[in-house]
């Protein structure tokens, strides 16, 4: 990294210059004075310490050296052109960031967004999906809604749902037996030691199969008949009500907990309080048709 940066006017300035090759049509298209391209480019030469431009009368052309650097200043301007025009997106007036976990937004809250959007077009809303548990005091997040939350700092926490789980496979595996049926492992509460340690029957899981470390593509294997998978009630209900998901046993225990962060600073606004009531609204209805709970 260096210690020292070249001013951005100058390289700004000297990439106008090289790509134009002329100093004169440079200040035109930068509406400055020809004296103030060229003294942008006499700083940047004795700041690097070596000539740009051939000079010979009002015509320039540029050295191996500012041939070297102009592909590398126009690479640079480039990024941070397309990094500023980024940053728009923060200065939306009724944007909402809403940061939850891939298996959550795939499988529960993408499908219902349509509502959401219907019953609140004002909402600019930015779904931002992570692995990580956010940190909401560094992070431009108004909201979260995880299954992996715990209080924060300046952050209202509230646990919004108690999940449950239960081993399911698509309908075609039923008539198979256990021997052959491929099982499916995820982390977390989807692993089935969490199955064997609250009590849940034995289904013929083994120890071998498939790995996930994406619960939401778990679910998806599921589904697509790859194997048995202790899946999540909440997030698999899409699934069984389509047929795609067969539970194999009555029985259910406990999951992890669903719950949301938020940020105090978003907290009585009105587009934070519009997606909040409509979420509570859309769990309180969620229809698991659910087995028997232990």
């Amino acid at each position: 990294m260096l210690k020292h940066w070249p001013p951005l006017n100058a390289l700004r300035g000297f990439e106008v210059a090289a790509r134009l090759g002329s100093f004169h049509k440079a200040a035109e298209e930068l509406h400055l004075t020809q004296s103030a391209i060229s003294q942008q480019i006499r700083s940047l030469e004795s700041f690097l310490e070596q000539p740009l431009f051939f000079r010979s009368g009002r015509s320039v052309a540029l050295t191996d050296a500012g041939h070297d650097l102009l592909s590398t200043t126009q690479s640079l301007l480039q990024q941070l052109a397309v990094g500023i025009r980024r940053l728009e997106q923060y200065r939306k007036p009724n944007q909402l960031v809403v940061n939850t976990t891939p298996a959550f937004a795939r499988h529960w809250l993408v499908p219902r967004l349509g509502e959401f959007h219907r019953l609140h077009p004002e909402v600019d809303l930015w779904l931002l999906t992570t692995d990580e548990t956010p940190d909401m005091a560094t992070q431009t997040i108004d909201i979260a809604v995880r299954d992996d939350l715990s209080a924060q700092a300046e952050c209202s926490f509230r646990v919004l749902l108690e999940d449950r789980l239960y081993p399911a496979c698509h309908p075609s595996l039923l008539n198979q037996t256990a021997d052959e049926r491929t099982t499916l492992h995820g982390e977390r509460e989807m692993d089935w030691s969490h199955w064997q340690v609250q009590g849940g029957a034995d289904v013929g899981q083994q120890s071998q199969g498939l790995n996930f470390s994406d619960l939401g593509l778990l679910l998806d294997a599921a589904c697509q008949g790859l194997g048995v998978a202790l899946v999540s009630q909440l997030l698999a209900e899409q699934a069984r009500n389509s047929g795609t998901l067969q539970p194999l046993v009555e029985q259910t225990i406990r999951g992890a907990n669903w719950a949301w962060l938020i940020h105090r600073d978003s907290e009585h606004e009105p587009l934070t309080r519009s997606f909040c009531q409509w979420l509570e609204s859309a769990l309180r209805h969620n229809t698991y048709g659910a087995p028997n709970q232990r």
